[in-house]
């Protein structure tokens, strides 16, 4: 259950401000229809972070526990200050219409954008941090994106310029730095 809150809380920080968060914004903006972005958005994120999870554990299996705690604790501390780094969403991944329509448009934009971001790392790291609790890593991590971008899908930019965002991502950089340290310190029973 730790791995769950963890992985939930900072998914849910770290996707604060993150493209794919301007991604939700956006095709709430254009296709005006929440229930299939938000179904879009969670299936992207399911299957997305399902395939980073399993690259996780398959990492832990594939190196010994100590070079795995130096990539875990860099690999966190990295994050931190990844997080400091503002997203904008390129003109390239701005959502066309699809023959899927708006689910398929979102289901497909989503997944895309998510590849090598913020969160789908995290979600790797978590889950070799966390191995034998993957499914509760993967649980978090997509519970954590619909945290954030759910109320993007429905409250749009207004929502957004409210929340503080540079505060926000401090926080969230502390976090995973926090956690970086402390696994490089071996104290890995702290996370």
């Amino acid at each position: 259950m730790n791995a769950f809150l963890i992985a939930t809380a900072l998914v849910a920080l770290a996707e604060m401000g993150d493209k794919t968060q301007l991604l939700a914004f956006l095709l709430a903006a254009r296709f005006r229809k929440p229930v299939p972005i938000v179904a879009g958005i969670f299936v992207a994120t399911l299957i997305n972070h399902a395939g980073a999870g399993a690259v996780g554990m398959w990492v832990t299996q594939m190196v010994g526990a100590d070079v795995m705690r130096w990539i875990l604790g860099i690999s966190f501390i990295a994050m931190a200050a990844w997080i400091l780094v503002p997203d904008k969403i390129d003109e390239e991944e701005t959502p066309k219409e699809h023959r899927f329509g708006v689910f398929g448009a979102t289901a497909v934009a989503f997944f895309l954008a998510e590849m090598g971001d913020k969160t789908q790392i995290a979600t790797v790291a978590l889950s070799a941090r966390y191995a034998a609790d993957f499914v509760w890593v993967i649980a978090g991590t997509t519970l954590g994106m619909m945290l954030a971008n759910v109320p993007a899908v429905y409250l749009g930019n207004h929502f957004a310029a409210k929340l503080p965002l540079k505060l926000i991502h401090g926080i969230c950089a502390a976090i995973f730095a926090a956690i970086g340290v402390f696994v490089l310190m071996g104290k890995t029973g702290v996370i």
